[in-house]
């Protein structure tokens, strides 16, 4: 049986290590003759779960004490909405929200933020392609901002940042780190709220981390409802309304499985080796093209064109043939995107760029 290397964008692989444990685990977690998914959120098997996983998520990523982390649902794009309720209360009205526009995620977050304050795009990288982070020098940001809004890794266009943002005194800076939290080492202490939704890097679709300053709970909008203030939320350790207890389950279990790997630093080592390997097969000759500039070229998520884009239809259908799945890029840009989350083992990385140069009659 060919051996599959899923490459999907989210929902993504996740460990095998993970999913076994919890095939193992369905019908009887721990001896407590409930699945996971049976059990109340409010009683001690569940709780011991999420205490669990909330530890190991602060661990790994070195959480200060002075920040929350808060399980949610509705997504990324539901934090879009979520982010200017709960912080537009602590500036005084017209509120103004900073963004950088780098790429199709940035570009929705300006456009839902739009209904509840004025916008400000502090620059753009659109008249490029989204191929690249404008330079901080060239950014025009307000000062007083209510925060500003970066996304540190667009899925689509393959674009990372490999600075952090340094936004106005006393204006918080919101990063979207939905598709590579977890792959590399951060200072959560640089951030006012780090938001991601679970299917790349964590677990399944469903959940969402958000991480955020304690003085950032206060500041809520009337209108913000309560099982999406974050003050509410942290208040009551995430349970104020059913949480997606599945998917928390399946993230505490990708948390431990990242602590036995080596933690964020072993993760990054990896990713960066795993990168280097396939950008240095699709740079080898014109044959493929990569058009994000070598600056910010991301990690995680890899798009890349065929020069001959007549040849799609039959790389995609010699890819599956060998067991490379969900490598055709996203509708609003085309071409192929290989997406090499944790999970991606890097001979999964290997046997793309071995069918890479087969393809090429390398």
């Amino acid at each position: 049986m060919t051996q599959v290397f899923n490459f999907s964008a989210g929902p993504a692989v996740l460990p095998k290590e993970v999913l076994q444990q919890a095939a193992s685990e369905m019908l009887d977690w721990q001896g407590s003759g409930m699945s996971v998914m049976e059990m109340s959120h409010r009683g001690p098997e569940f709780i011991s779960i999420y205490r669990q996983a909330e530890a190991d998520l602060r661990e790994l990523l070195a959480v200060p004490a002075n920040y929350r982390i808060l399980f949610m649902q509705g997504g990324g794009l539901g934090q879009n909405a979520i982010i200017p309720m709960n912080l537009l209360g602590r500036v005084r009205e017209p509120a103004v929200i900073d963004f950088v526009h780098t790429g199709s995620w940035s570009g929705k977050s300006v456009k839902e933020a739009a209904r509840y304050a004025q916008v400000n795009v502090a620059a753009s990288s659109q008249a490029g392609g989204f191929t690249s982070v404008p330079a901080q020098a060239s950014w025009q940001l307000t000062e007083g901002a209510a925060y500003l809004h970066v996304c540190t890794n667009e899925t689509i266009d393959g674009v990372e940042y490999n600075f952090v943002p340094q936004p106005p005194a006393g204006v918080p800076l919101v990063a979207d780190m939905s598709s590579h939290i977890l792959s590399r080492q951060i200072d959560v202490s640089q951030y006012g709220v780090i938001f991601a939704g679970a299917q790349k890097n964590i677990g399944p679709a469903g959940l969402t981390l958000v991480i955020v300053r304690e003085d950032l709970l206060e500041h809520a909008l009337p209108i913000c409802p309560s099982a999406f203030n974050w003050k509410n939320v942290a208040e009551h350790e995430s349970m104020f309304n059913t949480p997606p207890t599945y998917a928390i389950y399946i993230a505490g279990l990708v948390f431990a499985h990242l602590k036995a790997q080596g933690g964020v630093a072993a993760m990054e080592a990896r990713n960066i080796e795993k990168a280097r390997l396939l950008y240095e097969a699709l740079d080898r000759d014109d044959f493929y093209a990569n058009r994000v500039d070598e600056s910010c070229r991301s990690r995680m998520n890899i798009p890349f064109y065929l020069r001959d884009e007549s040849l799609n239809e039959a790389f995609l259908a010699g890819a599956k043939a060998r067991g490379l799945l969900q490598l055709k890029g996203h509708k609003s840009v085309g071409g192929m995107r290989a997406s090499i989350y944790n999970a991606m083992p890097i001979e999964g990385v290997q046997a793309l760029v071995d069918y890479l140069n087969e393809f090429a009659g390398r």
